[in-house]
C-alpha cells in the first residue's frame, strides 16, 4: 500500500500482520480459538491446528503477494537473521502447487554451526532448529519486487540449548509471572492468571547523506567516526532538539511510519534529537516480547528508507566525538492480564500496597543486581557513550523523584497519612489552563528513572536489541518478588496479621535499598563518591562488566529461574567478549588505513606546497625586506606542521605493533582488557594529532568529509 496521508492510519494498521483479524477471516473457529489460547495463555498447539493455521497464513500471504517465507529469529550477533523458502512445490506428477505445511511452520532447521554459539556447538555439529513463536504474530516483508512472509520464531540447538537472544527474554516473562501471582496471592488478589512485563524502546539515530557515507572507510567499516576535528559549531547553542525537522528527514521519517504502521508497529512521536543531524522515534508500548521484536523491525525499515532516500542511517552509540551520542531508553513496565499496571500509584501511592511492593521490589531487584543490569548493556560502542556527560554513568542507581521519595521516608518513619494527591501547576495565564503535575520530574541524568507509570532505562545502547536487558530485569524482578514474598509469608507464618506483615516488609526493604536510590545529577563528581561510599558497583568498561558472568552467584540466580543454564551463560560470555575483541581489531585496523591512504599522503602534499612556498620565501626575503619576525613565524608554523606529520607516521608504525599484539594473549579476557586498557586510549592519541592536522591543511587536499560537511549539509 503506498502512502496517503489522507488515509487514516487505523484503516491500514498492522494490515501486513498475520493479526486477530486476519486470523479470524482465515481460521475456522475452533483453530482460531485454540490460536488465542496459545497467544494469550501459552497453551501448546497441536499438529493439527497448526496445519489448519499454516494453510490460513498461507493464503493470507500469497493474496498479498508473497511468494516466499522465511522463520525469522535473533541469533547471538545482535541482529536478525533470515533464510527464504519458496511457497513453491512440485507433486508427483510434475504439477506446480503452493504448499506450507504446519510442520514448516512450528520447525525450520538452519545451519547453527554458522551461527555464534560460543563453543556450546561445534563446526561439524550444524543441526539447529528455529520454533514458531506464536505470541509474536507473523507479518509480511517487502524486498526487492515482492513480499515474504517473516515468522518470528526462536533459535535452538539439536540439545535444546538457547542459541539466540528471544528465548532467554521468554523464559524471563515466565519467570517474572509466577514468582508475581505468587506475591500478588500473598497480598491477597486472586484471579491473576498471568502478569506480563511491557517494554517501549525509544530509539536515537544519526542520518549524514550517503555521499558522504561513502566516502568515510571508518563508517562504512565501523558505525563511527574515528577520526574528524569538531567544527566551530557543535550543539552548544542547543538549538536543534525539538527544533523543526528538516523537510527531507521528515519525508523519510513520514515513510518509515508508513511502513511501520502497515506491520503493526505502533509508532508514536518523532523529533530532533539534541545533536545535528541527530533524531529519535518512539512508540506505544507493548508485551516485552514484541517490543523487542518491533524495536529490531524499526532499525530493519529505517535502513531500507534511508538507503531510498540518499542517507545514511548510523546507529552507533557514538559516531560522532564531541557531540552527543545515542541510546535506546527502554520503557519497562508490569501488570497483569486483569489490565493493573503495578506501577502505577493511582491517586494516593501511600496506600496503594500492590504499587509499593512492587516499586520496593523493583529497588530491591536493582540494588542486589546492579552489576548484572550494568552487564546486560555493555558493548564497544556504548563504552564510548556512557558516563561522557551526555549519558547516563556506568553507575546504576535509581530515580524516583521527590514525591515518591517523601512517600518511601514517611513509611520507614511510621508516617503513613502523607498526603500526596496530583497537585497541579497554575502559570497564572488567563487562556492557559492548569496543567497536571506528575509524580516525578524527570532526571535525564539518572540511568534508571520512575516515570510516572513504569520505569525508563536509560543506559541501552542505541544500536544493541533489547532482548538481553528485559531479560534481565525480569530475572532480577523475579528474584526480588520471590524474597519478598518469603519475607511477607514468613511475618504471618510467625504469627503477625496479613498487613502488618506486608507493611513491617515494606520498611526493612526500603531501609535496605536505600543506598540504590539518587536523586542529583549523574554526571557530577558527587555520583562517583556516593557510588563508592555506598559500595554500588562501578564497572567502566565492557571486560569489566562483562566479568559479572563469572559469578556464582548470579550464575545460580539466572538457572534457579530457568532462564539460562551455566553453559548457555559461557556461551554468552564467551561470545561477547569475542565480539568485543574482534570489534576494536576492526576500529584499529580501520584507522591504520584510514592514516595511511588518506590522512598522511594529504597532509604530505600540503607540507610540500608549503614548503615551496616557504623556500621561494627565503629566497625573495631579503629583496622585499621581509623582517625576521615575520620569517621565523612562517617557519614555526612550517616546523610544527612537519613535527606533527612526523609523530603521526611514527604513531602510525606503534599502532601496527600494537594491533598485532592482540594475537599474541592467550586468553579472551587478556585481549578485551589490552583493548580496553591500552589499544583504545593509543588509539584515542593517535585520533588527536590527526585532527590537528586537518585543522591546518588545506580543505581541497583533504580527502575525507568533514564533520562540518556531515553535519551542517542537508
Amino acid at each position: 500500500m503506498k502512502s496517503d496521508s489522507k488515509i487514516p492510519v487505523s484503516t491500514y494498521f498492522g494490515s501486513m500482520t498475520f493479526d486477530h483479524k486476519a486470523m479470524r477471516a482465515k481460521l475456522p473457529k475452533d483453530e482460531f480459538t485454540a490460536l488465542q489460547d496459545t497467544i494469550k495463555a501459552g497453551k501448546k498447539i497441536t499438529a493439527e491446528i497448526a496445519g489448519v493455521v499454516a494453510h490460513g497464513m498461507k493464503e493470507w500471504a500469497m493474496e498479498n503477494g508473497a511468494t516466499h517465507y522465511t522463520h525469522w529469529f535473533q541469533p547471538m550477533t545482535g541482529s536478525t537473521a533470515e533464510k527464504h523458502d519458496a511457497f513453491l512445490s512440485i507433486d508427483r506428477d510434475g504439477t506446480p502447487i503452493e504448499r506450507f505445511s504446519g510442520e514448516q511452520l512450528i520447525q525450520g532447521e538452519p545451519d547453527a554451526s554458522s551461527f555464534p554459539s560460543g563453543g556450546m556447538r561445534t563446526t561439524f555439529e550444524a543441526r539447529g532448529y528455529t520454533a514458531w513463536d506464536p505470541s509474536s504474530p507473523a507479518f509480511l516483508m517487502k524486498g526487492g519486487k515482492d513480499l515474504t512472509l517473516c515468522i518470528p520464531t526462536v533459535f535452538i540447538s539439536y540439545h535444546g540449548e538457547a542459541l539466540d537472544a528471544k528465548t532467554p527474554l521468554l523464559r524471563s516473562m515466565d519467570a517474572v509471572s509466577k514468582s508475581a501471582i505468587r506475591l500478588l496471592e500473598v497480598l491477597g488478589v486472586t484471579g491473576v492468571s498471568r502478569v506480563k512485563t511491557f517494554a517501549g524502546c525509544e530509539q536515537e539515530y544519526f542520518l549524514i547523506d550517503k555521499k558522504f557515507y561513502s566516502e568515510r572507510p571508518d563508517l562504512v567499516m565501523c558505525g563511527r567516526t574515528l577520526l574528524g576535528a569538531l567544527p566551530p559549531k557543535g550543539q552548544q547553542l542547543e538549538d536543534h532538539y525539538f527544533g523543526s525537522i528538516p523537510d527531507r528527514v521528515l519525508e523519510f521519517m513520514q515513510d518509515v511510519e508508513h511502513e511501520l504502521y502497515l506491520l503493526g508497529i505502533p509508532a508514536k512521536t518523532r523529533h530532533n534529537e539534541v545533536a545535528p543531524h541527530q533524531f529519535e522515534i518512539a512508540p506505544i508500548f507493548e508485551e516485552a516480547n514484541i517490543a523487542v521484536d518491533h524495536n529490531l523491525l524499526v532499525m530493519e525499515v529505517m535502513r531500507k528508507i534511508a538507503d531510498k532516500k540518499g542517507f545514511a542511517l548510523l546507529l552507533a552509540e557514538k559516531p560522532f566525538a564531541g557531540i552527543n551520542g545515542s541510546g535506546k531508553h527502554n520503557n519497562w513496565s508490569i501488570g497483569t492480564n486483569t489490565g493493573i499496571n503495578l506501577l502505577d500509584p493511582g491517586d494516593t501511592p501511600e496506600k496503594n500496597v500492590h504499587f509499593l511492593v512492587f516499586l520496593v521490589a523493583v529497588l530491591k531487584g536493582i540494588y542486589k543486581r546492579a552489576d548484572v543490569l550494568r552487564m546486560s548493556i555493555a558493548s564497544m560502542g556504548n563504552d564510548h557513550r556512557l558516563g561522557a556527560n551526555e549519558a547516563p554513568p556506568a553507575v546504576v542507581t535509581v530515580f524516583l523523584g521527590e514525591l515518591l521519595e517523601r512517600v518511601l521516608d514517611a513509611i520507614e518513619s511510621g508516617k503513613v497519612d502523607l498526603k500526596t494527591e496530583k497537585q497541579v501547576l497554575n502559570l497564572g495565564l488567563s487562556q492557559v489552563p492548569v496543567v497536571n503535575k506528575d509524580y516525578t520530574d524527570r532526571n535525564r541524568t539518572s540511568p534508571f528513572a520512575f516515570t510516572g507509570n513504569k520505569f525508563e532505562f536509560r543506559a541501552v545502547g542505541s544500536s544493541q536489541a533489547a532482548s538481553v536487558p528485559n531479560m534481565v530485569l525480569n530475572t532480577l524482578m523475579a528474584e526480588a518478588v520471590d524474597e519478598i514474598a518469603d519475607a511477607i509469608l514468613a511475618k504471618i507464618n510467625a504469627g503477625q496479621e496479613r498487613d502488618s506483615a506486608v507493611l513491617e516488609t515494606l520498611r526493612e526493604q526500603i531501609t535496605a535499598t536505600k543506598p540504590i536510590r539518587y536523586q542529583g545529577d549523574n554526571y557530577s563528581d558527587a555520583l562517583q563518591q556516593a557510588a563508592k561510599e555506598r559500595g554500588l558497583p562501578n564497572l567502566k568498561n565492557t571486560p569489566q562488566a562483562l566479568r559479572v558472568l563469572l559469578n556464582k552467584d548470579i550464575q545460580d540466580m539466572f538457572v534457579k529461574y530457568g532462564v539460562l543454564s551455566v553453559q548457555e551463560i559461557d556461551a554468552r560470555l564467551h561470545i561477547r567478549l569475542e565480539r568485543y575483541v574482534k570489534g576494536i581489531d576492526i576500529e584499529a585496523r580501520t584507522l591504520q588505513l584510514m592514516l595511511r591512504t588518506f590522512v598522511i599522503p594529504d597532509v604530505t602534499e600540503y607540507q610540500g606546497g608549503i614548503g615551496s612556498s616557504f623556500n621561494n620565501l627565503l629566497a625573495a626575503a631579503d629583496s622585499i625586506g621581509l623582517s625576521e619576525k615575520a620569517l621565523k613565524s612562517q617557519a614555526d608554523n612550517f616546523k610544527l606542521l612537519a613535527e606533527n606529520l612526523s609523530t603521526l607516521i611514527d604513531m602510525t608504525a606503534e599502532l601496527d605493533e600494537a594491533v598485532e599484539k592482540i594475537e599474541t594473549l592467550a586468553t579472551e579476557f587478556e585481549k578485551a582488557d589490552y583493548c580496553a586498557d591500552t589499544l583504545l586510549p593509543f588509539m584515542s592519541e593517535v585520533r588527536v594529532v590527526a585532527d590537528k592536522l586537518e585543522q591546518v591543511v588545506d580543505r581541497s587536499r583533504w580527502q575525507l568529509p568533514t564533520y562540518s560537511e556531515m553535519l551542517f549539509e542537508h
